[in-house]
């Protein structure tokens, strides 16, 4: 821990000698600024917040906090940090396989419910760029927390090919208010009232454009044409896969009445290759047979597993999918409530 005396450069400096920065200049925190972080949640140190069991270590309060400070989050963003810890703990999130995999998984934190705007969380321009502290530190605590407790740092646990940008930090909120459908947390069973944070293993954002498109279906077809790119780990996987719609995008479905079901559905039926088309390229094993030919896979097992968000600008035909990693037993999305007490 940090004396306040201390000169911050120095600090710095050290901190990066031993390995306890993702690459970017971090925080050195204090007895007083872990302190802040931990009353903030009214935590002692020494409480668990969650465990790994394939690590077979359990994360404690302090680890959190000291992690979160180092990130540089305010003491009022760590109901948030926490809930994403406790997802990304969960059995069914599965952490140990998108944390080392070759596949180079980023963590991306969804925030929904009045937190949002109570914390200025960005969901609207730029929402997973630069230029917003709650955005850029949340995610940055859990990836630093990843590497400094959980020692999944590259070349070591985290086993990434490539890795993507997003490893850094990938955090952004829903935008409820301008969204034509119920929000996230809502279709999980969360009250409106209630915020959360979900955790969902990622490739990373992939970008789509449709300037011209007034109806629905065909701003369907071209999402789900990104969505089953041969490339991505859903077209074998199958696992979750996040659409987020951005501002005219959602207008379209707003003009038409399009429920979220029907958005699900669309991108379900049109996000789908022939099993013949998989094969021939090599993401699946066989010669291909006649019945290969119109048997269709779709990227995931069902309509909901289709995460459908809003956010983004309200200018902008633009608007994205975000792959999900490995396989439909590997990992899921989780969706922890934040509390605020």
């Amino acid at each position: 821990m940090a004396d306040e005396q201390e000169d911050p450069v120095e600090l710095i400096e050290m901190y990066y000698r031993r390995g306890w920065t993702d690459g970017l200049p971090v925080i050195p925190p204090s007895q007083k600024t872990v302190n802040a972080a931990l009353a903030a949640v009214d935590l002692r140190a020494d409480d668990v917040v969650g465990e790994i069991p394939a690590r077979n270590l359990k994360l404690t309060a302090d680890k959190i906090a000291i992690n979160a400070v180092l990130a540089g989050c305010l003491p009022e963003y760590m109901p948030v940090v926490l809930a994403a810890v406790k997802g990304i703990c969960h059995p069914d999130f599965g952490y140990h396989g998108p944390a080392t995999s070759t596949g180079g998984a980023a963590i991306a934190v969804i925030v929904n419910g009045p937190i949002v705007r109570r914390l200025g969380i960005n969901a609207a321009d730029n929402a997973f760029g630069p230029g917003f502290r709650p955005n850029a530190t949340i995610g940055r605590a859990l990836r630093l927390l990843m590497m400094n407790t959980l020692d999944t740092r590259p070349g070591r646990l985290d086993r990434s090919t490539l890795g993507n940008p997003a490893k850094y930090s990938l955090c952004f909120g829903e935008d409820e208010e301008k969204s034509p459908w119920e929000p996230l947390h809502v279709e999980k069973g969360f009250k409106p009232h209630e915020s959360t944070a979900t955790v969902f293993a990622t490739e990373g954002p992939h970008q789509i454009y449709n300037h011209l498109s007034n109806d629905p279906q065909t701003l369907c077809i071209t999402m789900a044409d990104s969505m089953a790119n041969l490339g991505s780990m859903n077209i074998t996987g199958q696992q979750n896969i996040v659409v987020v719609f951005a501002g005219e995008h959602q207008e379209v479905f707003r003009r038409s009445g399009w429920s979220k079901a029907q958005v699900k559905q669309c991108l379900f039926d049109h996000a789908q290759r022939s099993i013949a088309e998989i094969k021939r390229a090599g993401r699946m094993p066989g010669f291909v047979s006649q019945k290969d030919e119109s048997e269709l896979w779709p990227v995931v097992r069902t309509p909901d597993d289709i995460l459908v968000v809003s956010a983004g600008a309200r200018a902008g035909a633009f608007s994205a999918c975000l792959p999900g990693w490995g396989g439909y037993k590997m990992t899921r999305a989780i969706t922890t409530a934040v509390d605020e007490r």
